[in-house]
């Protein structure tokens, strides 16, 4: 409770940042876009104002902390990046339950990422080099697929957007696919191992690490889907143009 009480400051300073960040989307960056695609590049915006600077800060946090470990206690600035990133989740979470209260995906992709960030910063204050090395996989990859979202949006009344969307496409789907199908794999791996031999002694409570190993492989496994997907609909296109180029 203690911990709890100090660090309350933090998230509202951060969901202001983000909120606002939100808002200036809508009503400045984006108000001339059409009102139908106008949200996800709002949601994009505040992604892009999260994901990498949460890649150098968990970094930083991280390597600051020399008694870094799978059930190290959490120090002040790993605490400090989770609660920016909790900030972050909410805010999106908001705005998918407004703007898209029917895509349960998201929604419930942000409500479990949620549960591991909160009961890893507030309920056992522990495991943060496992949460933010996996925030770290997960965000590596933001500024590129933000972009390649916006351009996605717009390909079709933009022809600039649509020469970005065409550029990214690719080296986006080979890092996403690198980071997602090999190095996220290998880490909760080696994050399963860890807990299962119980090393640790038990000081992070069995539900808890067994519920973030459930929460990670889901969320890898369903990224991989979605990624595989992707590929598909990229070789179906680049056959398609071959095809109108040969008649």
């Amino acid at each position: 409770m203690e911990t709890l009480i100090k660090s309350l400051p933090d998230l509202p300073l951060f969901l202001s940042f983000f909120l606002t960040i939100y808002l200036s989307a809508h009503f400045l960056v984006f108000r001339n876009w059409c009102p139908k695609i106008r949200p996800e590049a709002a949601s994009c915006l505040i992604s892009i104002f999260h994901g990498t600077p949460a890649v150098f800060l968990a970094t930083h946090a991280l390597f600051t902390n020399p008694n870094r470990g799978f059930s190290s206690i959490n120090t002040k600035t790993e605490a400090s990046v989770l609660d920016f990133s909790i900030s972050y989740f909410l805010m999106d979470l908001i705005h998918y339950l407004i703007f898209s209260p029917s895509d349960i995906l998201f929604i419930g992709h942000h409500l479990a990422t949620l549960f591991v960030f909160v009961t890893c910063r507030y309920l056992v204050a522990r495991g943060a080099y496992a949460v933010l090395m996996l925030l770290i996989l997960a965000e590596v990859t933001s500024a590129c697929q933000n972009a390649w979202t916006l351009a996605n949006a717009r390909r079709i009344d933009v022809q600039f957007a649509a020469k970005v969307y065409d550029f990214l496409s690719l080296p986006f789907y080979a890092f996403y696919s690198v980071v997602r199908g090999i190095l996220g794999p290998y880490f909760v791996y080696q994050m399963g191992v860890f807990f299962i031999s119980g090393v640790d002694g038990g000081i992070i409570p069995k539900w808890i690490w067994v519920s973030w190993l459930c929460v990670v492989v889901t969320a890898i496994s369903v990224s991989i889907l979605w990624v595989t997907n992707l590929w598909v609909q990229l070789y179906k296109e680049r056959g398609a143009k071959l095809e109108k180029k040969s008649t």
